[in-house]
């Protein structure tokens, strides 16, 4: 399996904090945003390789973060172009374009950069290999009674179900060149929980339910209570 770690956005909302600095380095305690979630990653021995996929504006922040890296020779640092909010890819372009860049064809977990977790992830991949398709943590949808997706929208005003959990996925590889189908027939491309509710449409997509808390860090505020309250207990929930 192969991560990914989504840390190309600008993070607009956390002005000034944020105007010169990538929100996932960003120190929490002992770690960054983006350590503590491959700590995690790195407890479950299923990972083989991960990508930081950046913007041109942090590039170098996150180049220097990789090199003091304890695990610099499994992760790789891309750089998608971009240089301000106004120019972004959007979460979707930047799966596809790490794809074809690094020519993926195995099992992905995407991850978003600026969440902390205060549980494991390693019950969510062993719940991806026991369903042995694609798996997502995130979006409002409705599930059948085998928590296959029957119904997904990306934030709806009127959400028919409360599955709304972060935006964490693994997509099985057989999936993989989908992405790029999806985007083709005009999938959105900002968030990508637009391309699961695209993806649950075409093929099965399983919905694991979020077993404890997450912190999107949004606001400035959010971001100096966690850094103050925050507890990695998912070491406790192996």
């Amino acid at each position: 399996m192969i991560c990914l770690i989504l840390a190309a956005g600008y993070a607009t909302r956390m002005y000034p904090l944020t105007e010169n600095f990538p929100k996932p380095l960003l120190k929490v305690g002992d770690n960054t945003i983006i350590d503590w979630l491959i700590d995690d990653m790195e407890s479950t021995g299923k990972v083989s390789k991960y990508v930081v996929v950046s913007n041109h504006k942090f590039i170098d922040k996150f180049q220097k973060w990789h090199s003091e890296s304890k695990l610099k020779d499994k992760i790789v640092i891309l750089d998608d172009g971009s240089t301000e909010n106004d120019n972004r890819l959007g979460a979707v372009k930047d799966i596809a374009f790490v794809i074809n860049e690094l020519s993926i064809e195995d099992d992905l977990m995407v991850l978003a950069g600026d969440n902390l977790l205060e549980f494991s992830l390693q019950k969510f991949v062993d719940y991806f290999y026991e369903k042995q398709a694609t798996c997502v943590m995130t979006g409002v949808a409705t599930v059948d009674e085998n928590d296959k997706i029957t119904k997904m929208v990306e934030k709806p005003q009127e959400p028919e179900s409360n599955w709304a959990i972060p935006p964490f996925y693994i997509y099985c590889k057989d999936n993989i060149s989908k992405i790029q189908k999806g985007i083709d027939e005009g999938c959105p491309t900002d968030a990508p929980g637009n391309f699961i509710a695209w993806l649950s449409d075409n093929t099965e997509v399983y919905t694991y339910v979020m077993p404890g808390k997450r912190f999107d860090i949004g606001s400035i505020d959010g971001y100096n209570k966690i850094k103050e309250t925050y507890v990695p207990v998912y070491k406790k929930a192996l």
